[in-house]
């Protein structure tokens, strides 16, 4: 299984299954992992952070059958991820990734980011932090140094293909001169391979791609594009 904590060679690709053929799950995901994929990526939305609604803890489960060696991370757009820790840990989650917009800093009645970490730490997942493109970076500062993994979205969440906003790559230069070798920096909205190369210059070294890959006549060279972006 990856090793999340060490620095990666070339750029990671992060399948978002949001943008696969439900009725064919496990063999889309199969194919784009057998094309280099290094992980997948799930995105759970509780139609009220975000208006969609999609996957949860029985996707988790299906995945971590069928893909027992293959890092899940999950993106949890919900209003109170706090409820989730321990059903996600159970179904086989890799990484937990809540967003900061639900935390006290942001929201009367918010989620305790501090003790929400702990909290997945105490689990064994790895823990995500996420911030939405208009959120200032500093508010993440506090937490940085307890962080597995920072995700910067670069599109407003919700649904995929988006058009990428080239406005988050100052944040991402922001976080990654903040941030330790251990904490993975990932992107995720409208990432393509016109678009990976800045993200990974700015310091993105894990990238979310949905429907540029899932979407494509060949995954296996949208994927490779992806690879040599940092170069």
């Amino acid at each position: 299984m990856l090793d999340l904590k060490t620095p990666p060679t070339h750029p990671l690709v992060a399948a978002s299954i949001l943008s696969a053929d439900f009725g064919r799950m496990a063999e889309e995901c199969r194919d784009v992992l057998d094309h280099g994929a290094d992980l997948l990526h799930v995105d759970v939305m509780d139609g009220h952070f975000v208006p969609n609604l999609t996957m949860g803890q029985d996707m988790i489960r299906g995945l971590r059958r069928h893909f027992p060696d293959v890092y899940l991370d999950v993106h949890l757009m919900v209003e109170r991820p706090d409820d989730y820790v321990d059903s996600f840990a159970q179904a086989g989650a890799n990484l937990f990734a809540f967003h900061l917009e639900v935390c006290r800093e942001m929201r009367d009645n918010g989620v305790d980011a501090r003790a929400l970490i702990d909290r997945i730490h105490d689990t064994g997942m790895h823990a995500g932090m996420v911030i939405n493109p208009p959120t200032p970076p500093d508010e993440l500062e506090p937490y940085l140094d307890a962080l597995d993994l920072v995700l910067v979205m670069s599109v407003n969440p919700g649904r995929s293909g988006q058009a990428f906003i080239p406005e988050v790559l100052d944040k991402t230069r922001w976080i990654k001169r903040r941030i330790g070798a251990g904490t993975r920096l990932e992107m995720d909205g409208g990432i393509k391979p016109t678009t990976a190369p800045d993200a990974v210059a700015a310091g993105a070294d894990v990238l979310v791609t949905a429907s540029a890959l899932f979407g494509a006549a060949d995954r296996s060279v949208v994927i490779e594009q992806f690879h040599r972006s940092g170069e």
